[in-house]
């Protein structure tokens, strides 16, 4: 089958020594993928800033710059790069794993590197992240507020609205300059990794009310966003057909013309758990299928 020269993924691949970035780039290019190399941090950091890769592969030792540290420039505001990280070094105690993925790594290759090993793995996370950018793309065309935060508190990536309410989280909340959450949010954040998703609590201020949604790419904590300013859709919906607030999102969903695996995706739910969200909700609104659903659903948020 034909390579689509178009669609090539794009992998950064980061290393010092020459040999051994000329032996990753050339595996990566066997793979049908795209390498870009960069031989240090900062010629990385120039070019991800012209052409944004799908994934990183990067040495976590090197002169000047090391990786970690060009990794934590890679995700920092306004890089925001939401490309996954991949770290590859002969470090491999735990405390140096750690530290790579503290730094916004989502994973750990050792040297010698095994090539087969390496490309089975970065074709996985590429497909995550095609999943997670599919649901991000489903997300922004609908104006909705969600931020993804590592699990140590660092802001992995945000939609524009949710950028836009995080700029006016209450003081304390986040520290710019980290691009990280603090105070209150980073303990509620720390709270949510000790908890299943059911007994999450909402984190409310004055405004703004965070729900936990479930985990993506790399274990990144979803977080959904409300100006409590406003009313949501999804509370008309749930006031006019009798609904809880998730079968209100789910149906909400299911009127932008979302199939199960997109409400899923965007929800952090499973299939079969959307699928018997809506099996209330046909219920409660007396239909039968999932067109009817979404033109009550539609007439309702558009006050026909």
């Amino acid at each position: 089958m034909p390579i689509d020269e178009e669609n090539r993924s794009i992998a950064l691949v980061v290393d010092d020594d020459p040999a051994s970035l000329m032996m990753v780039a050339e595996a990566v290019e066997q793979a049908g993928i795209t390498a870009m190399a960069a031989r240090d941090g900062e010629a990385a950091l120039r070019l991800a800033g012209r052409v944004v890769p799908d994934v990183v592969l990067l040495d976590a030792v090197m002169p000047g710059m090391d990786g970690f540290q060009t990794c934590r420039m890679l995700k920092a505001h306004p890089l925001a790069q939401a490309a996954p990280v991949i770290f590859m070094t002969g470090l491999g105690a735990p405390e140096h794993i750690l530290e790579g993925l503290r730094a916004g790594g989502v994973d750990y290759v050792t040297k010698p590197l095994n090539l087969d090993e390496l490309i089975a793995r970065l074709s996985v996370h590429l497909l995550n992240a095609q999943k997670l950018a599919s649901a991000r793309h489903a997300l922004d065309a609908n104006g909705r507020a969600v931020a993804a935060f590592t699990q140590t508190g660092g802001l992995a990536w945000a939609t524009p609205r949710g950028h836009r309410l995080i700029e006016n989280a209450p003081p304390g909340w986040i520290d710019p300059a980290q691009a990280a959450a603090s105070g209150e949010l980073l303990a509620w954040l720390a709270q949510l990794r000790r908890v299943p998703l059911s007994q999450a609590q909402k984190l409310i201020s004055a405004r703004l009310e965070l729900t936990y949604i479930g985990q993506g790419a790399g274990r990144d904590l979803l977080i959904a966003l409300h100006d409590r300013s406003d009313t949501p859709r999804e509370a008309l919906l749930s006031g006019r057909f009798g609904l809880t607030d998730r079968e209100a999102e789910v149906l909400f969903w299911l009127s932008q013309g979302k199939s199960n695996t997109d409400i899923g995706s965007i929800l952090g739910l499973s299939g079969r758990t959307v699928s018997k969200h809506l099996e209330q909700v046909f219920e409660k609104m007396g239909v039968d299928n999932r067109t009817s659903a979404a033109v009550l659903a539609d007439r309702a948020i558009s006050g026909a």
